[in-house]
């Protein structure tokens, strides 16, 4: 352990089980000295095992629907009065398609589903954003993190209009980050992760063999859910107090390959 984030205090939304990313950057923001708070929506809460991480870390959870500025408004102010004090991080871990989740396809999809989608999976960043700013409720030189998907780049054709979330996501990450570091020196970057077996992503279709492509373009692999999560406290710590308005692969090298030999051995 470096304790990389002793005496920071923090916000992590989105864990649901064991297999979610923020479910393991709660455990190692635990293990790095940080303390933090909990949240998610009461209805994924139900789902969950949220209860059993709070104990585990020694944490407390405040419910909250990230799409509604009065949750949001009620989970930073207890959010400081639990901690005694402003926030140094926060993990924006959501995501949503009911398209997705009813089979619609993109070329058709439901279009009350979309707005749904969006608002859950990006509009809610912006939210979470705009609480924390106008509340002045970070302290300098603090971190906001989304995890998104390299979809917002090039097409999964399955990944549907979660596509579409991740793309809105990741300027929203941009923009509401320029002001952000101006006006209170804090930095927000996005995560392209691996595609990775969490509850959310195991809900594309045709998710195993996106798994495995994955795994075999990459030269070093796919990242985990675990190698995710430490990834992310090296953006929560002081080590990377300049980098901001980024959006940092973390894809064991799947960005950058056009091809690889163990994928052409599936053609010749």
């Amino acid at each position: 352990m470096y304790n990389l984030l002793k005496g920071k205090k923090g916000i992590i939304f989105g864990a649901l089980n064991e297999h979610s990313i923020a479910w393991k950057v709660a455990e190692k923001a635990h293990e790095q000295g940080a303390e933090f708070v909990l949240t998610n929506a009461p209805i994924a809460m139900r789902m969950g095992q949220l209860d059993a991480l709070a104990e585990k870390t020694g944490s407390q959870i405040v419910p909250a629907d990230a799409t509604s500025m009065e949750d949001l408004e009620n989970l930073v102010e207890k959010s400081i009065e639990i901690l005694g004090g402003k926030i140094d991080f926060v993990l924006h871990s959501i995501g949503m398609s009911v398209n997705v989740r009813k089979g619609k396809p993109y070329t058709d999809p439901k279009y009350d589903f979309t707005t749904k989608g969006w608002d859950v999976s990006a509009v809610s960043f912006h939210k979470t954003m705009n609480v924390l700013y106008n509340k002045k409720a970070m302290n300098e030189w603090g971190s906001i993190v989304a995890l998104t998907y390299m979809a917002a780049q090039r097409v999964f054709p399955d990944y549907n209009d979660m596509a579409d979330n991740k793309a809105f996501l990741e300027s929203i990450a941009r923009s509401f980050g320029y002001f952000f570091g101006r006006d209170h020196k804090v930095r927000v970057n996005t995560i392209s992760q691996s595609p990775t077996p969490t509850t959310a992503g195991s809900g594309v279709k045709g998710f195993d063999g996106f798994i495995a492509y994955a795994e075999k373009m990459s030269p070093l692999g796919n990242a985990t859910a675990a190698d995710c999560a430490d990834y992310t406290i090296s953006l929560f710590s002081d080590l990377t107090k300049k980098v901001t308005l980024q959006n940092l692969f973390h894809d064991g090298g799947f960005s950058n390959m056009g091809v690889s030999d163990a994928v052409m051995e599936k053609f010749e």
